[in-house]
């Protein structure tokens, strides 16, 4: 059964080269136990920032984040550790499997970090398989699946450890529209079969339609509840290489972010070039596709 989600007078600052930048502006919101929420708004109006401070992923600067009744901002770097592992589930947009493992394998890893038995690991990969309608692609590693087919083996992974919530940063941004339909209704279904809280971003106000509410993100804070209907499916979904542009200047962000936490002494060398190492690999592999696309960077 999913947990409810309680946010309230959310604050995060960044610090970008000498200025502070605000991207969460005292954000309340609160999500019930086993809803499907969808959080929409413009680029840089702090939907990701959101996601990662519920998912335990970043620090809040000010604020309360409780899911269920564990108060989320008050956990220390190993509590967090056992909080992503056991009670949030996270699908990103892209790049979050394992290229030389198959889909079971990458299914399994999770478990893996748990201290799950392997018969009992064996068994709930198989499950989870099926739940996601790709017990025949076991054996496929995710550059011989298709990208919805890869989304769902995240998705699969995401489930291993049973967690409550699940947290989807726009699940479908890279998918064309009948693989965003199948990502959708598989999320659906584990909402509805499984019990499972959904926070869900997205560009996209088809897919935002799929959420029992919708919450709409400005200049962070929360502007506007709505409910599916008031959501035209006439308005102009973002499309694919407007994306892959605002993911890339979210990327370049971080850049710059890191380089500030390198100067101010708040990493080390080494976490700052292998981090700098995968967010650069990253931003190639966006330039690439916009490249394929006709796309001149």
């Amino acid at each position: 059964m999913g947990l409810g989600i309680v946010v309230r007078n959310l604050v995060k600052v960044y610090r970008v080269d000498t200025v502070d930048v605000q991207a969460l502006r005292g954000l309340s919101m609160e999500v019930k136990e086993g809803e499907i929420v969808s959080i929409i708004g413009p680029s840089g109006s702090g939907k990701t920032t959101l996601l990662n401070i519920v998912g335990g992923l970043s620090r809040a600067t000010a604020g309360i984040v409780k899911v269920g009744e564990i108060e989320v901002t008050a956990l220390n770097e190993d509590q967090l550790i056992e909080y992503r592992r056991r009670t949030v589930g996270h699908v990103f947009q892209t790049l979050n499997l394992i290229p030389t493992l198959t889909a079971a394998e990458n299914i399994e890893l999770p478990m893996m970090a748990m201290k799950v038995p392997r018969n009992r690991r064996t068994e709930r990969v198989r499950e989870l398989l099926e739940v996601v309608g790709l017990l025949d692609r076991a054996n496929h590693k995710p550059g011989e699946l298709s990208g919805g087919e890869q989304q769902r083996v995240a998705l699969a992974a995401a489930l291993a450890n049973d967690p409550p919530v699940i947290l989807a940063d726009e699940p479908t941004g890279e998918l064309d529209t009948v693989n965003s339909k199948i990502v959708v209704d598989y999320l659906l279904k584990i909402n509805r079969e499984m019990g499972k809280t959904i926070l869900m971003v997205t560009h996209d106000p088809v897919v935002a339609r799929a959420g029992d509410r919708i919450l709409k993100i400005e200049d962070g804070v929360i502007k506007a509840a709505l409910t599916p209907a008031q959501i035209s499916v006439e308005e102009k979904a973002v499309t694919f290489i407007d994306q892959i542009r605002m993911r890339m200047n979210d990327l370049e962000s971080q850049l710059k972010r890191l380089e500030e936490d390198l100067k101010a002494g708040r990493i080390g060398g080494d976490e700052y070039f292998e981090e700098r190492r995968k967010l650069t690999q990253t931003i190639n592999v966006y330039k690439e596709e916009l490249h394929r696309l006709g796309v001149v960077t």
